[in-house]
């Protein structure tokens, strides 16, 4: 019988294309256009199918087993002690993503105050300090900020589709403009918007514990999530490069074309209301999410004992120093925009990699609850999924890496993943961190999936 209580197919389906549905799209769609112009479009609606595969662990993993944690069981049966500790080490280094929005936050503003684009640096890294100070006020307080905020983006993109279909110049699908970079700008261009095209299976497998019959409620919730949001941004990417010529918006915030399509009280509150608040609720949420894991990953023996300092009220101050340092580097070090997102997207990209190729093993150790899956399928053809969703991960990690454009942005992404590794191999072997601890915690994991109903 059903528990009234708990989540269904439509509850995880709202959660899934809310939580995907973000600022990701303000701060690359411009990034999009420059590499394969009015094909962007196409290559948002690909890029959400394509990030699918690229999280190809996501939905197989839910239809097998009932994981609590979510992402974070799933890496702990998949992952050794050295990539265990990679991973968590590696969350320090996803503080990187903060830079990216509080630049793109400028970008906006500086289109109603051009004024402010001359400090672009100083008042970005302002920015970011002070998301940080805000989030000493506690998760309740964010929490009800976001919830506001996320009803302001979901108007803004819809009100941006339905004002702008009609102002889309004829002939859009027939002029010039498409694949302008051939296959490899369209390929580029996908690898650079997956930062706005991840997310469909991850509100979703973090609901399990809260979800009717989870096994299948948000495996095949999954799909349909990534469809819904295809839909919504391919009819963005129209818009975005179909009103204005395509040559105009390469690169640029879409408040070039929203300038166009609105009035101009409208305008300020889309720019202001909907850009500028989205991307700052993302800043704040990930902010907010980052100090309960951070502090976890420290208290598990992964960095110095000084990162499990707290206030009185048990905020994570060492913590969230550490991630505020990473954070504000690029912007210091003057990382472009998509350099930014490369150095977070690459290191998921090539673990992901590593976890698409696992389940292979996976459903060889546990056959019958691979049986009982909605996704099963012969295991011919399931090896093949599997290698081409680790060759995903691969293309976009390899197509970001391509597009660096200084030896100084390599050397830094080189540096990152190096730390990574030093730093997980160096707490195993001070014995920091047990091996025989971090085994007899997956196998309670696991123990705990394969027993649950």
């Amino acid at each position: 019988m059903k528990d009234k209580k708990k989540l269904g197919f439509f509850d995880i389906f709202n959660l899934g294309v809310g939580g995907t549905i973000g600022s990701g799209i303000f701060v690359m769609m411009g990034l999009g256009i420059a590499f394969t112009g009015r094909s962007v479009s196409l290559a948002l609606f690909v890029g959400c199918i394509y990030m699918l595969l690229a999280y190809l662990f996501h939905p197989i993993m839910a239809s097998m087993f009932v994981l609590p944690g979510g992402d974070y069981d799933m890496k702990a049966m998949l992952y050794g002690p050295t990539l265990t500790g990679v991973s968590a080490v590696f969350q320090v280094m996803n503080g990187l993503a903060c830079a990216a929005y509080g630049t793109a936050i400028v970008d906006y503003v500086g289109m109603i105050f051009p004024a402010v684009l001359a400090y672009k640096k100083i008042i970005a890294v302002g920015i970011i300090v002070l998301f940080f100070a805000l989030t000493i006020r506690g998760s309740k307080f964010m929490a009800k900020l976001n919830n506001v905020i996320t009803v302001i983006l979901l108007v803004s993109i819809a009100l941006f589709i339905v004002f702008g279909l009609p102002k889309v110049q004829p002939g859009y699908v027939t002029n010039e403009g498409f694949f302008v970079d051939g296959f490899g700008g369209f390929m580029m261009a996908i690898s650079i918007l997956a930062f706005a095209c991840q997310g469909a299976s991850i509100t979703p497998v973090a609901m399990m514990s809260e979800t009717n019959n989870p096994k299948r409620t948000i495996p095949l919730a999954i799909p349909v999530v990534a469809a819904a949001v295809a839909i919504v941004y391919t009819l963005m990417g129209i818009v975005a490069s179909g009103v204005l010529p395509y040559e105009q918006v390469a690169g640029q915030p879409l408040t070039l074309v929203a300038q166009q399509i609105f009035p101009s009280w409208l305008y300020m509150i889309f720019v202001l209301g909907g850009a500028v608040f989205a991307i700052a609720s993302s800043l704040m949420a990930f902010i907010s999410m980052m100090k309960v894991p951070l502090l976890q990953v420290a208290k598990d023996g992964w960095l110095p004992k000084v990162f499990t300092k707290t206030t009185k009220d048990g905020y994570p101050y060492a913590t969230q120093l550490a991630l505020l340092t990473v954070s504000v580097l690029p912007l210091l070090l003057d990382f472009s925009l998509d350099s930014i997102v490369s150095l977070t997207m690459i290191p998921t990209m090539l673990l992901n990699c590593y976890l698409n190729f696992s389940l292979i093993k996976l459903v060889k150790e546990y056959p019958e609850q691979w049986e009982k899956s909605v996704y099963h399928m012969p295991k011919g053809v399931f090896t093949i999924v599997c290698i081409v969703a680790a060759i995903c991960d691969i293309v976009v990690a390899i197509s970001l890496f391509m597009n660096f454009g200084s030896a100084t942005e390599i050397i830094f992404l080189i540096g990152i993943i190096i730390f990574c590794f030093a730093v997980a191999i160096l707490r195993l072997k001070q014995g920091a961190v047990s091996k025989e601890k971090l085994m007899e915690k997956r196998q309670a994991i696991i123990d705990a999936a394969v027993s649950a109903e």
